[in-house]
């Protein structure tokens, strides 16, 4: 078995505009994915607003320079993700494809294991 990351993006700000029966919906599609998952799931979490990212570049020479915000300038940001064990890349699509998304895409990739 192996370990894939699924990385949950979204467009931050369609979550203003969602109406509580939207947010309770997609809470209940969280759970319910959670639910059905449950022997696969390693973990999994839901992040804060990519405002409240800080994000460490180091340079050629190793100098490290701190900023707020994430890296990445983009329209969707990583909002959670789960980690599940699966069989291969195959199975970890079928679950991954059942993660609530509603204003985004979720990624998947395989953990790197190093021996």
């Amino acid at each position: 078995m192996a370990e894939y990351l699924c990385l949950i993006y979204g467009d931050e700000s369609a979550f203003a505009t969602m109406t509580e029966q939207d947010l309770n919906g997609m809470m209940e599609g969280h759970n319910k994915f959670g639910h059905n998952n449950a022997s696969a799931l390693r973990g999994g979490n839901a992040l804060q607003p990519a405002g409240t990212a800080t994000t460490i570049r180091a340079d050629k020479n190793g100098k490290q320079t701190v900023t707020d915000g994430p890296f990445a300038e983009t329209k969707e940001t990583l909002g959670g993700y789960y980690l599940v064990e699966a069989k291969d890349l195959d199975e970890a699509l079928a679950i991954a494809k059942q993660i609530p998304a509603p204003n985004g895409c979720v990624e998947v990739r395989p953990i790197r294991v190093f021996d």
